[in-house]
């Protein structure tokens, strides 16, 4: 497995570590998930995030070639934002989720998922053109996610003001322990927070110096999934992947095909057959990826949960799914969740997405 600078830190904290996408990586610190799911949606927590993949591309025609190779257009994305965005295949599927930072009239970054990294680097070559370079800037940059609704609070005392930070889901350059740093105001967690880069081999530095304020505390991948979980935040592998379109996943309105082509847009125009769903299940018992969802009444299967988990801030499980139809069923509707392997029945009825809406995110 390969390994972030930060694996002796999360050792020396008691990390669990595990394997994800090919990195090892904590899972969860002693105080456990919840606890760590509590402290970003309350105070402040830290991420490792060094595992996962940034790109350069540039080139005077750098918008031109990316408006063909990505569904969401950023030729007139401006410099200083950032957008989410998707790399499909012609049929439409997802091979990654990704945003894309605009730098300049001539530069983007784009910051991929660490366990698709390698084939988003293959793709994307190959379908740039002479006129536009590409730079892997994995071994180079370092990443850190502080979130949390007091994460503001913890940079205004370190010396970087609420003034000088970005709005939401754009970037600026900061000092920051006296590293020149790219900030942007972007996460996974629905919070207040910041996505921090840097030279990768001053993480030891700046995880230890954010770690040190009493407001922040370390959080692992199993916390990650259910803060995400709770905001209907999708995930590759699970909600995303080859066989499944950004329509489908709830985000064609993110994109314009109607004047432009790019790779897969035919596929994208056509009407979706599913739509993906939030559920809410009966009692605190998780529903599992691969799990059938069907009609109680009918018993016809309409569907298979994706992610599931037992959500903190609600007191009950919640599932996401794919169900049939164009739009979901109405909210309300009620569902039966069953486990193929041990015929484990859970009730739950379809509810909207995000789960939770107190997230501090546009605060």
């Amino acid at each position: 497995m390969k390994q972030t600078p930060l694996c002796e830190q999360h050792r020396a904290l008691g990390g669990r570590m595990v394997e994800f996408g090919g990195w090892e990586m904590p899972v969860q610190y002693p105080a456990g998930i919840l606890a760590e799911h509590r402290q970003c949606r309350e105070a402040a927590a830290l991420f490792d995030t060094c595992h996962m993949g940034v790109f350069r591309v540039s080139g005077p025609t750098v918008g031109a070639a990316l408006d063909a190779l990505l569904p969401r257009p950023v030729a007139g994305q401006a410099p200083g934002s950032c957008r989410y965005n998707f790399l499909v295949n012609e049929q439409g599927g997802v091979l990654d989720d990704l945003l894309t930072y605009r730098m300049d009239a001539d530069t983007f970054l784009l910051v991929v998922n660490a366990g698709t990294a390698e084939g988003d680097a293959v793709w994307i070559r190959a379908h740039l053109p002479p006129t536009v370079q590409f730079e892997d800037l994995r071994e180079a940059w370092g990443k850190l996610d502080l979130q949390g609704p007091q994460a503001f609070e913890v940079l205004a005392v370190l010396g970087v003001p609420v003034a000088a930070l970005p709005a939401y889901y754009h970037w600026t350059q900061l000092s920051l322990f006296g590293l020149e740093m790219l900030v942007s105001r972007t996460g996974y967690t629905g919070e207040r927070g910041v996505e921090l880069y840097f030279p990768r081999e001053q993480a030891p530095l700046v995880w230890d110096r954010l770690l040190a304020h009493p407001l922040v505390k370390p959080a692992g991948l199993g916390a990650r999934d259910t803060l995400r979980l709770e905001m209907g935040y999708p995930l590759y592998g699970h909600e995303l992947n080859e066989t499944t379109t950004p329509v489908e996943a709830g985000f064609g309105r993110l994109l314009n095909l109607r004047d432009r082509e790019c790779i897969g847009a035919a596929a994208l125009r056509r009407p979706p057959v599913r739509r993906l769903a939030g559920l809410r299940l009966a009692g605190r018992r998780a529903a599992r990826a691969g799990m059938t969802v069907a009609d109680p009444v009918s018993g016809k299967v309409i569907g298979t949960i994706t992610s599931g988990a037992f959500s903190p801030n609600l007191g009950v499980a919640v599932a996401m799914a794919y169900l049939a139809g164009v739009e979901p069923p109405a909210t309300g509707t009620p569902v039966r969740v069953t486990d193929p392997a041990s015929g484990t029945v859970l009730d739950a009825t379809v509810t909207p997405l995000p789960f939770y809406r107190q997230g501090t995110a546009l605060l």
